[in-house]
């Protein structure tokens, strides 16, 4: 077939356009932005669903386990379709940045939070707090009987009374704190320890919230916003919550992001992450998920202790990053 002068014009424009290294495309469609979530989707969808608007951005979310995502973005390396990594705890975020997936982020989204709560190197921020704490069915146990620390559940008098949740992301990086504190000989002790005493173990948080409420068991190690989820509709819940100090079970912990060395939308995951930071998420977190704020100037919600009240371990959440090797802790426990 023989090209019309119109078909034939366009040739040549397209040619000298070509010959001046202008690129020819298809008018593209919106790039979807991909996140690898190990945050509940019940907690996210909601925040994508506004992002999607506020932002004007496709998002697309994979659903999972903050560990199980952890070790698939460093299996699937260059060919990962992830742009964004939002962990429910800095070991998974650590893992993943350990092995050179992750981009240093701006300093203006950095420094909205404290040092102590991001990457010393910028590869990753936190987004909101959580910290370790022991619930107790306060049916069963008297504040003058609650344990000063984690390391004393292994008596024999919380025989069969202590829940907790080895396949936990949140547990898993606990874990780690206690690994960095005791080191991995007492750490595998106290595994076996609590193992050989009884200790019950449950699918996540919630459940052994529920446990406690039941009097299923006496004391659960769990991160300090699932109860309030509880008594919000139930305020005679007969769960409380307790701190300990300096040690691992009183560890501060951050749900975080990190933009990963895949993405082809860094401009886009950045505004995501930054957006993540805004006070309306910071107050949505808190309000409605009980979770601690990192930014100063939103307060903590149903009266809980202020961060800088607690007495965390003093740890540097970027050295949380040896996934691996507690997972095989763990494994050499007989717990997972």
């Amino acid at each position: 077939m023989v090209p019309t002068q119109v078909q034939q014009i366009s040739i040549v424009i397209a040619a000298t356009l070509l010959a001046w290294g202008v690129e020819i495309s298809a008018h593209a469609a919106p790039k979807k932005l991909t996140i690898y979530s190990g945050r509940e989707e019940k907690i996210m969808a909601p925040l994508i669903e506004k992002a999607e608007k506020d932002l004007e951005m496709d998002i697309e979310v994979r659903y999972g386990d903050s560990t199980e995502l952890a070790i698939a973005l460093i299996e699937e390396g260059k060919n990962s379709p992830a742009d964004v990594f939002y962990a429910q705890d800095a070991g998974s975020l650590g893992a993943v940045a350990k092995e050179g997936r992750t981009l240093s982020l701006p300093a203006q989204i950095l420094n909205k939070v404290d040092k102590q709560f991001r990457s010393p190197v910028g590869e990753w921020v936190g987004v909101s707090g959580r910290a370790r704490v022991i619930d107790y069915n306060t049916n069963l146990v008297n504040k003058n009987e609650l344990p000063t620390s984690v390391m004393q559940l292994t008596n024999p008098k919380w025989r069969g009374k202590v829940g907790w949740s080895p396949t936990n992301g949140s547990f898993q990086s606990f874990v780690t704190a206690m690994r960095l504190m005791q080191g991995d000989q007492k750490t595998l002790e106290w595994l076996k320890g609590m193992k050989a005493n009884g200790a019950k173990a449950y699918s996540g948080n919630s459940a052994i919230v529920e446990a406690l409420g039941r009097g299923e068991i006496a004391l659960g190690l769990v991160n300090n916003y699932y109860l309030y989820r509880f008594t919000k509709t139930d305020p005679k819940f007969p769960v409380a919550i307790h701190h300990t100090r300096g040690d691992a079970g009183a560890l501060i912990n951050v749900a975080g992001v990190a933009v990963l060395n895949t993405t082809d939308q860094k401009s886009d995951a950045e505004k995501f992450v930054a957006y993540m930071l805004s006070p309306e998420v910071q107050k949505y977190l808190t309000q409605e998920f009980y979770e601690y704020p990192l930014m100063k100037s939103i307060p903590v919600s149903n009266n809980q202790i202020p961060l800088k009240e607690l007495q965390p371990p003093q740890i540097d959440l970027s050295k949380l990053s040896d996934l691996k090797g507690t997972l095989s802790l763990l494994q050499e426990a007989g717990v997972l």
